[in-house]
């Protein structure tokens, strides 16, 4: 059976029509001894994390007056006390505000002022941030400061950071609690209310000009991507699974914290990337799969010492957010560990799409996954594009959001209708091969013109990959003269290639292996190249940079 772009239909999923915070109580029923949490040695268990969401609801609603509907910002890295404030959020019928522990006082000021949050949950050592921003009129009046310290229970053999380690600091003040007086107070909470269609969660990501924008989510939103990825890996409650994907990230936040609350699954924790960390991880507790960008699966596999862990139990990786690359996906096949991707959006709370697991492909965003209707567009016209031409990503499905917060201009640039019905306008280039399989060629703003031949930078990035000296490869646009502009690469060597390859080596390389327009003429190496909490490489500031120094 065909759909109206002549493709084949998606599959079907019959998600729960619930809240989220109803996961949790069938998981502590069904598994109430099972650990749930595992965070450095210290476990919770499936009834003790519901305890615990249960005291943090009852706080937030008699304490700090928190109501339905209300927005409840929540800043800290990963940790059992983040998915306790997320589900204690949810379970006081409220919202989840998520934000980027890497937000200064100036981000959080923006996302208070444009989410409306009175109450925050925080890291106390991300405290000094939002300090001064508490009693501001109108605004937060109201700070639970949370130590990771408090769930270390037991010693650990896995190295803990020195700022999981610290102990609780007893900060006091108008509007401040700590997250150990919640604890104690053991409040009970009101009867939940929230159902299927209340607002959930509210991602926040930046447009082509940088403003931050809230992706309003419902619980039935969310709900369909978090049993979508379960259903889609087969996942039994048997693996055990890691953590490595930020929560505030929506790939973490329902592949890797959600849909394993959802499955009844173990789940290790690492508040941070750490290669060493997540090897132990994977050997001490028999880990059987983890979700990861490309970024940490290279820097793990690069990892010398990794031949001194048991991963036997590893049978499978997963991820998105950038194309791994294809020297890379092969090195994994040959391994017997396969990187199955996906991809998916804030505006879509994770995936849209899914390699199926019988036939990935390499560089595939996959197929489109449960009740999903994605095609690929001319960006001016919205007609569907005839298979392998590169147009417009558009999608509509039951994960995709009801607008951006307060921005219903935004909200309209961002979506069409299409054969009545409503699609996401994604932004990304991609094209679909003969089989359906969608292929990313790059961010529709994200292109360069080299005497009139359009560059893809994703393309160029993903080949140079083939090259044994290149461990990260950014692609941007340089200001040239002649062509107005011109291909240059921006790498990271491998630390036993530093020294002995130079530019030109890299450019002949290039050019005897791509197409001349598209082999880059200029190549920099650097110690480093800038990455998001997320771990993806911040391409838009390199060439930020790149642009500021043409103008100079």
């Amino acid at each position: 059976m065909a759909g109206s772009t002549g493709r084949p239909l998606a599959p079907k999923l019959c998600a729960p029509a619930t809240s989220l915070v109803y996961n949790a109580e069938v998981s502590a029923r069904r598994y109430p001894d099972k650990p749930f949490l595992v965070f450095y040695d210290s476990t919770l268990s499936f009834s003790q994390f519901l305890g615990e969401v249960e005291r943090l609801a009852g706080f937030l609603q008699r304490e700090c007056g928190v109501r339905r509907g209300d927005r409840v910002l929540l800043d800290m890295q990963n940790s059992p006390q983040f998915v306790i404030a997320y589900y204690g959020i949810l379970r006081a019928d409220a919202v989840v505000v998520p934000v980027n522990p890497m937000s200064t006082s100036e981000d959080l000021a923006r996302f208070l002022e444009d989410c409306g949050a009175r109450v925050g949950i925080v890291a106390q050592e991300l405290f000094e941030r939002i300090e001064p921003l508490i009693g501001r009129s109108p605004g937060l009046d109201r700070v639970l400061v949370a130590a990771y310290s408090d769930h270390l229970a037991a010693s650990s053999e896995i190295p803990v950071p020195a700022e999981i380690a610290a102990p609780r600091l007893e900060l006091a003040g108008a509007g401040i609690t700590l997250w150990s007086r919640m604890r104690a107070a053991a409040l009970k909470p009101a009867p939940h209310l929230a159902g299927p269609d209340d607002l959930c969660v509210m991602p926040y990501t930046s447009g082509t000009t940088g403003t931050s924008r809230g992706c309003m989510h419902t619980h039935r939103t969310a709900m369909h991507t978090l049993v979508a990825g379960m259903r889609w890996f087969k996942m039994q409650p048997e693996m055990n699974l890691l953590a490595l994907a930020p929560f505030f990230h929506v790939m973490g936040m329902q592949g890797s914290m959600s849909g394993p609350l959802y499955g009844g699954n173990t789940l290790v924790l690492l508040p941070r990337w750490n290669r060493d960390a997540a090897a132990r991880c994977i050997e001490r507790y028999r880990v059987g799969a983890f979700q990861a960008i490309p970024t940490m699966v290279i820097d793990f596999f690069s990892n010398p010492c990794l031949g001194d862990y048991d991963l036997s139990s590893l049978t499978r990786m997963s991820g998105g957010g950038a194309a791994m690359p294809a020297a890379v996906a092969e090195r994994l096949e040959q391994m017997g560990l396969p990187y199955v991707e996906g991809y998916g959006l804030s505006e879509t709370i994770a995936p849209t799409h899914i390699n199926p697991l019988e036939r990935p492909k390499p560089q595939c965003l996959g197929v489109p996954i449960y009740d999903v209707d994605s095609r690929v567009v001319d960006p001016q016209t919205l007609e569907a594009l005839p298979t392998g031409e590169v147009g417009e990503i558009v999608t509509h499905g039951p994960q995709l959001f009801l607008g951006y917060w307060n921005k219903p201009q935004e909200t309209a640039n961002a979506t069409a209708q299409i054969d009545g019905k409503r699609f996401l306008r994604t932004g990304d280039l991609g094209r679909i091969d003969e089989e359906g399989y969608f292929f990313m060629v790059d961010r529709l703003k994200r292109m360069i013109n080299a005497s009139g031949f359009k560059v893809w930078p994703a393309e160029v990035e993903n080949h140079m990959y083939h090259h044994p000296a290149i461990l990260e490869a950014c692609v941007i646009a340089a200001r040239d003269a002649h062509r107005g502009e011109t291909v240059k690469a921006l790498v990271v060597a491998r630390p036993e290639w530093r020294g002995r390859v130079a530019e030109r080596e890299i450019i002949d390389w290039c050019r005897s292996s791509m197409a001349h327009y598209k082999a880059p003429r200029i190549v920099e190496f650097k110690d480093v190249l800038p990455k998001s909490a997320a771990g993806k490489i911040l391409w838009r500031e390199l060439q930020e940079r790149e642009n500021a120094q043409a103008r100079s």
